[in-house]
């Protein structure tokens, strides 16, 4: 069976990998095109790109794959790209672009794609960060039929993970990689001798993970410690949790809820000592305090509380804000 894939970052690459591995054929990967990162930004292959070519799978990187869009000749490069792949299966995995209907129409097998969440929980960008921030107890990998909507297509496979209480966004995506590099090889064995199961999915339930704001990292402290909390490990390690003290940013990467009631102002330093930075959250009966035990400043490295505390002072009473 011939697999044509299609992704663009890590979570990808694990299952291109493991696709590889398994035996088939890959003709053809689109991912991405080339990006700036780094100090020097200078322009960086996805990880996709860099485990085809290390396979030797030819790539195909268009910005559009819509001939009515902004790159017509990039779409129909990347169409004669896959007419000439002829993959019997479409492969998906944070791609990146819509797919529209002719790359749908195209495989024999259709599109199949691997969605970090329990669908229709979470559907769209940030599934893995939007699950760990709503306190879900576990989520998992659906393995897709896909059309034409945003990620509404009958459910193939379904496995669910219980989310750990210390999991972040990177730890969670990690085993979910895993988990969908695992199960998208099942589901390649299996439609080569009958069709998967489609199941529909329900119409109750359905929530949107957006994609993450870089104004998001910012924490508002008049929610609870535990909210708080969940927030950091979701948007570590991008975002992270962001506080204003004065003309200082500080990122906070690990924090713990305290239970913990108090009558000071949401954001005020409560205690700083080795053990880390007491913050009042909230207020009133909702009142929380949470122990934030890695920070990092702007230009600085990220450091545990006690070696940040002897470079920075967080006097008690001072209170650390959102931006205005």
């Amino acid at each position: 069976m011939r697999v044509a894939f299609a992704g663009t970052p890590e979570f990808a690459s694990a299952a291109l990998q493991r696709i590889v591995q398994a035996g088939f054929a890959v003709p053809l990967v689109l991912t991405q095109p080339d990006r700036p990162a780094g100090r020097g930004m200078q322009l960086q292959a996805s990880a996709v790109k860099q485990c085809a070519l290390a396979h030797g799978i030819p790539v195909a990187q268009p910005r559009s794959l819509r001939m009515d869009g902004k790159y017509p000749e990039e779409a129909r490069a990347a169409q004669a790209a896959l007419l000439a792949a002829r993959p019997d299966v479409l492969v998906v995995a944070a791609y990146g672009l819509l797919l529209p209907q002719w790359v749908l129409d195209l495989p024999r097998l259709g599109c199949l794609n691997i969605h970090a969440s329990l669908l229709p929980r979470w559907r769209g960008a940030a599934p893995i960060h939007r699950a760990i921030e709503a306190g879900d107890a576990a989520t998992g990998v659906t393995i897709m039929q896909m059309d034409a909507g945003l990620d509404t297509g009958a459910m193939c496979l379904v496995q669910s993970l219980p989310i750990a209480p210390d999991d972040t966004s990177a730890s969670l995506h990690d085993k979910l990689a895993d988990l969908g590099a695992d199960m998208i090889v099942q589901a390649l064995a299996q439609v080569q001798t009958a069709p998967l199961p489609q199941t529909p999915q329900p119409a109750e339930g359905i929530t949107y993970a957006h994609k993450i704001a870089k104004d998001e990292a910012w924490l508002d402290w008049t929610h609870g410690a535990a909210a708080l909390e969940r927030k950091i490990r979701a948007f570590t390690p991008f975002p992270g949790g962001a506080a204003q003290l004065g003309s200082d940013t500080l990122k906070i990467w690990q924090a713990q809820a305290q239970a913990q009631s108090h009558d000071a102002a949401p954001g005020q330093v409560l205690a700083a000592d080795a053990d880390g930075v007491l913050v009042a959250c909230g207020s009133g009966h909702d009142s929380s305090v949470l122990r934030l035990t890695q920070l990092q400043r702007a230009g600085g490295k990220r450091l545990p509380a006690a070696d940040f505390l002897r470079g920075f002072a967080l006097p008690v009473g001072s209170v650390l804000h959102r931006p205005q």
